[in-house]
């Protein structure tokens, strides 16, 4: 070998170590479990809602978080602390049986989503409004101390194409986008992409957020419905960097 292309070799192996470090893996389960493993809990909103149910198994070769929702709410979720000026895209990959029937993001009654992928920020008291600091004080009255300072859902929806911004029905802390839409996708695994900061400013004007969780949800206690979702390899990375470089396993 000559030592240009030892040098080369070398600076390859060295972009590849680099890369990798600059890609932050939020899960990585090893086998399947009844229960999702620590960081992972359970966070329930509405203690007069049934829970969503959450398990670790193996769907078509990928071990993903399965969610099965029956009339019920619980956000499945688990801290981050990422450095978003490093690595601002979120990734990551989710499959529905079906999106929901009767669900309407415009609306109180048809807040459901079958599945969502959930940021939220913690902000300084300077960033929030005085009339913002009371709002949030009541809703954690209400709800504890889950209720984020601003938050962001990548929603799998029904009716409303892909792209699509909304405040959330019950609040205007939580911002609702559409990434995936309608039943095209659905029945396989399909890959997201989201620039969690750039999404962040443009939602909320700020760029003093700091992210503190995230977390993943089937929801259906507004309509009633059922949903069945899986969510799998979670990861932050570069802007330029690539989310995955094997291929995406699919449904026959």
């Amino acid at each position: 070998m000559t030592l240009r292309n030892l040098a080369l070799l070398i600076g390859s192996t060295l972009s590849l170590l680099a890369q990798a470090s600059d890609k932050i893996r939020l899960d990585h389960f090893t086998k399947e479990s009844a229960d999702v493993p620590s960081p992972w809990q359970v966070v329930q909103l509405n203690s007069k809602v049934s829970p969503t149910r959450y398990r670790v198994t193996r769907w078509d070769d990928i071990l993903a978080i399965e969610a099965t929702a029956e009339q019920s709410m619980a956000l499945l979720a688990r801290p981050v602390e990422v450095d978003l000026n490093r690595t601002p895209v979120l990734c990551w990959r989710w499959r529905v049986d079906a999106p929901l029937v009767k669900a309407d993001m415009a609306t109180k009654e048809g807040d459901d989503y079958a599945a969502r992928v959930y940021v939220s920020f913690a902000m300084p008291a300077s960033a929030l409004s005085f009339m913002t600091r009371v709002k949030l004080k009541l809703a954690r009255s209400i709800y504890g101390d889950a209720v984020p300072d601003a938050a962001i859902n990548y929603v799998w929806d029904n009716r409303y194409p892909v792209g699509t911004r909304k405040p959330n029905a019950y609040t205007d802390r939580t911002r609702m986008i559409v990434a995936e839409s309608g039943t095209a996708n659905a029945g396989k695994w399909v890959v997201a992409r989201h620039d969690v900061q750039k999404d962040m400013i443009t939602e909320f004007g700020t760029e003093q957020a700091r992210l503190i969780q995230l977390s993943v949800a089937s929801d259906t206690d507004n309509t009633g419905e059922r949903a069945h979702a899986g969510f799998a390899d979670f990861q932050f990375i570069e802007k330029k960097a690539t989310c995955f470089t094997e291929n995406v396993a699919v449904k026959p």
